[in-house]
C-alpha cells in the first residue's frame, strides 16, 4: 500500500511542476494572448462584429440637451446696462449617428460620411419646444459688428433694411424655432442679393446646419497596418490641415473624430480630436482612474489652457485675434459672424467675462466636460462634452438697432452631448474585453498556485509514504533478528539441559 502511494505521489508531483511550469508560461504569454484580442478587437473591420458595429452605428443612447440663457433685460441692455439672464433648460434631443459611403482604402484607411438626426424627448425636458425664449438676434447684432469698418452711408442703409423687416436687437421666439429655424423675410432678402452672406438659404436658426446634415468626409487609420494609429483621421474633407487659423500648428488635424481612440492607453495618454464644429483639434489630459459599471475606466479632462488666449498661452496665439482667456474666437469658420465658443456659465475663463453678465454661476461638477474611456481599448464608456455659443456685441455706429450695447461677449446657449454604453452593448462588451482577458490573467495565478500546493502536498505523502515504508523493513528485519535471537537462546537453554540429565 504505501509502495502505491509513493508512486501516485510522484504522479502528482510531476503534475504539480507541469502545472507551475504552465502558469509561469500564461504569465508571458497571457498579455500578449490579451493584447492579439485588444488588437483584433479595436481594429475597424467588418469582420470584427462587435467593435465594427459600435464604430459605425454607434448602438448607446445619445442625447443633446440645450439650455439657453434667457434674456430678462433687453431695453435696459440697449440703455448700456449690464445683460441678466436666466437658464432655461433642459431641452433634449436624442441624437441618432449613422456612417455611410463607407469604401476600405488599399492604404488602411477607411472613408465615411457620418450624418446625424435630432429628435425631441419631451420626457426629458423642462418644457416643449413652444416655450418662448428671448435672445440676441444675431443677424442684426452679428451684422453690425462684422460691418463696423465699413463705410458709413453702407451701415445707414443695412440698418434701414433691417427696420423694413421688423428685425430688431433681440428675438423673441420658441425653443424650436431657435433651434431649427424660423422664416425670416429679411433672410430671404439677403439669399436673393447677397448669397453666400448666411449659412442657409431656407430657414434661420442656431441649430439649424446640425440637424439632417453630416460633419464632412472623413477618412481615417483601420489600424491594419498600426494599432496605434486606429481611428486617427488622415483627412477631413480631403485636406491634411485646415486654413483658418494663423499659425500651422493650429492648422493642424490631429488625433481622431471624436468618437474611438487607439487602445492601450496610460495615465501619460491624452485624447486629441478633431471636431468640424468647432473648427479644430482638441486635447484632453488625465485625470483620475475610476470605474464604470464594472469596468475600469480613465478620465479625462479639458485642461484650463484648452480655450486661453496667446497672451496666457502661448500656443494659441495662432487662433487670435483673442479677447480674455476662456472664449474661442470661431468667426473665421462662422462666415465672420462674431461668434465665440466657450465651457458653460465661461467656466475656467476671465473673471472678467462674468462679470460683464449677471446670472452666470460655473461649477465644474454642471459645466466641466470630460469623457471616460476604457484604457486597454480606448473605447469611451461615459461621455459629456458641454460647449457655450456665445455673440460679441457692442453699440455700432450707424446701426440705431445697437442703441448703447457695452461691449459684451453675450452668452446665448450652452449645450451638452452626453451618451454612455448600456444594454447589449454593455454586455458584450464587459464579456469580450474585460471578463475573459480577467480570467486568463487569474488562471495563470491559479495553475501557479495549484501546481504548488499539488507538489506540497503530494511531497509531503511521497516522504511519509517512504518514511513508512522505511519504518515497516526496519521493523521487518528486527523481528527477523529477534526470532533469530530467540531461537539461539532456546538452543542454549536446550544444552544446558542435556548436561544436567547426563551428569
Amino acid at each position: 500500500m504505501a509502495f502505491n502511494k509513493s508512486n501516485v505521489s510522484a504522479v502528482f508531483i510531476v503534475l504539480g511542476v507541469l502545472a507551475v511550469f504552465f502558469g509561469i508560461v500564461l504569465v508571458f504569454v497571457g498579455p500578449i494572448v490579451i493584447d492579439d484580442q485588444v488588437v483584433k478587437n479595436t481594429m475597424i473591420d467588418p469582420n470584427n462584429e462587435l467593435s465594427y458595429t459600435m464604430w459605425k452605428d454607434l448602438p448607446v443612447p445619445f442625447f443633446m440637451s440645450v439650455y439657453f440663457f434667457n434674456v430678462l433685460n433687453p431695453e435696459e441692455i440697449l440703455k448700456g446696462e449690464k445683460p441678466m439672464v436666466e437658464e432655461r433648460g433642459p431641452y433634449v434631443y436624442r441624437k441618432k449617428c449613422q456612417k455611410e459611403n463607407i469604401t476600405f482604402h488599399p492604404n488602411g484607411t477607411v472613408s465615411y460620411i457620418e450624418f446625424r438626426k435630432y429628435f425631441f424627448e419631451r420626457s426629458m425636458s423642462v418644457g416643449n419646444e413652444s416655450d418662448i425664449v428671448t435672445i440676441p438676434n444675431m443677424l442684426v447684432l452679428g451684422a453690425s459688428v462684422m460691418m463696423q469698418d465699413m463705410p458709413y452711408v453702407l451701415r445707414l442703409l443695412v440698418s434701414s433694411t433691417f427696420k423694413n423687416f421688423k428685425e430688431g436687437p433681440f428675438l423673441t421666439k420658441t425653443v424650436g424655432e431657435l433651434m431649427w429655424g424660423y422664416e425670416s423675410k429679411l433672410v430671404e432678402f439677403l439669399n436673393r442679393y447677397l448669397p453666400g452672406m448666411l449659412p442657409t438659404s431656407g430657414k434661420f436658426g442656431l441649430f439649424v446646419e446640425f440637424n439632417n446634415s453630416n460633419t464632412g468626409l472623413f477618412t481615417v487609420h483601420t489600424g491594419k497596418d498600426d494599432i496605434r494609429k486606429v481611428h486617427k483621421v488622415d483627412s477631413w474633407n480631403g485636406l491634411r490641415e485646415l486654413t483658418y487659423w494663423g499659425t500651422p500648428q493650429c492648422n493642424m488635424i490631429n488625433g481622431t473624430a471624436g468618437q474611438m481612440w487607439p487602445p492601450f492607453m496610460t495615465k501619460e495618454s491624452t485624447l486629441p480630436f478633431y471636431s468640424p464644429d468647432a473648427c479644430r483639434s482638441m486635447e484632453l489630459v488625465y485625470k483620475q482612474s475610476g470605474s464604470f459599471k464594472g469596468i475600469p475606466s480613465y478620465r479625462f479632462v479639458a485642461p484650463k489652457t484648452l480655450f486661453a488666449n496667446g497672451m496666457d498661452y502661448a500656443p494659441n496665439e495662432g487662433f487670435c485675434p483673442c479677447r480674455q482667456s476662456g472664449v474661442l474666437n470661431v468667426s473665421t469658420c462662422h462666415h465672420n459672424s462674431p461668434t465665440f465658443i466657450s465651457h458653460p456659465h465661461f467656466l475656467n475663463g476671465d473673471p472678467v467675462l462674468r462679470e460683464f453678465v449677471l446670472g452666470l454661476h460655473p461649477t465644474e461638477e454642471e459645466h466641466g466636460l470630460f469623457i471616460d474611456i476604457h484604457p486597454l481599448t480606448g473605447v469611451p464608456l461615459n461621455v459629456s462634452v458641454r460647449l457655450q455659443l456665445n455673440l460679441y456685441m457692442k453699440s455700432v455706429s450707424g446701426f440705431t438697432e445697437t442703441g448703447k450695447i457695452s461691449e459684451v461677449v453675450m452668452p446665448m446657449l450652452w449645450f451638452e452631448e452626453k451618451g454612455y454604453i448600456d444594454g447589449p452593448a454593455l454586455t458584450t462588451f464587459h464579456t469580450n474585453l474585460v471578463v475573459l482577458p480577467a480570467v486568463m490573467e487569474y488562471m495563470q495565478y491559479i495553475f501557479i498556485a495549484l501546481g504548488l500546493a499539488t507538489i506540497i502536498v503530494a511531497s509531503l505523502v511521497h516522504y511519509k509514504a517512504k518514511s513508512s515504508r522505511h519504518v515497516s523493513v526496519i521493523s521487518t528485519v528486527t523481528e527477523k533478528l529477534e526470532a533469530t535471537d530467540n531461537e539461539q537462546v532456546k538452543g542454549s537453554h536446550g544444552y544446558e539441559t542435556q548436561e544436567k540429565s547426563t551428569s
